[in-house]
């Protein structure tokens, strides 16, 4: 059995969101509250507290999109094997109709369709071990997929 997802899934679904999510509001919080001050002890304008509370409201969408939903997923000859950490479902590989990526998004999610809806939905995504000087280009997991489940 392999392992195509990154060590780093865990921290990306996890950790990164819960650290970002709350270290950021807490910094906006402490501006719209007043209790962050600028060098001689003006509170920030007002334009300070409206975009930071965007970014912040834009970046925990972005980062809800792109990491909560991702996968651990392993494969062996006749299955994958799919976790959220919590629980694990086998899938058998005949039931991928297809492999798609995101090339632009620097962890490169790779999103596996099934013919039929499985008990994490009818899609996963998950992302792919880290490659060096990999950018834009597909990722060779998606082509290995691609030939264990058949549509090559």
């Amino acid at each position: 059995m392999r392992v195509l997802s990154s060590k780093q899934t865990f921290l990306m679904k996890w950790l990164f969101p819960v650290l970002w999510i709350s270290l950021f509001g807490f910094g906006t919080l402490g501006l719209w509250s007043g209790a962050m001050h600028g060098n001689i002890g003006a509170p920030p304008a007002d334009g300070v507290k409206w975009v930071f509370l965007a970014v912040w409201i834009a970046g925990t969408a972005f980062i809800l999109w792109s990491g909560a939903g991702l996968k651990r997923v392993r494969v062996d000859e006749k299955s994958l094997y799919v976790s959220n950490y919590i629980r694990e479902v086998s899938i058998p590989l005949g039931m991928i109709s297809e492999i798609t990526e995101n090339r632009w998004i620097n962890i490169h999610p790779v999103t596996i369709h099934f013919r039929e809806i499985t008990e994490f939905g009818q899609k996963i995504t998950f992302m792919p071990y880290v490659r060096l000087f990999g950018l834009w280009s597909s990722h060779p997991v998606v082509a290995e997929l691609k030939r264990l489940a058949g549509l090559l």
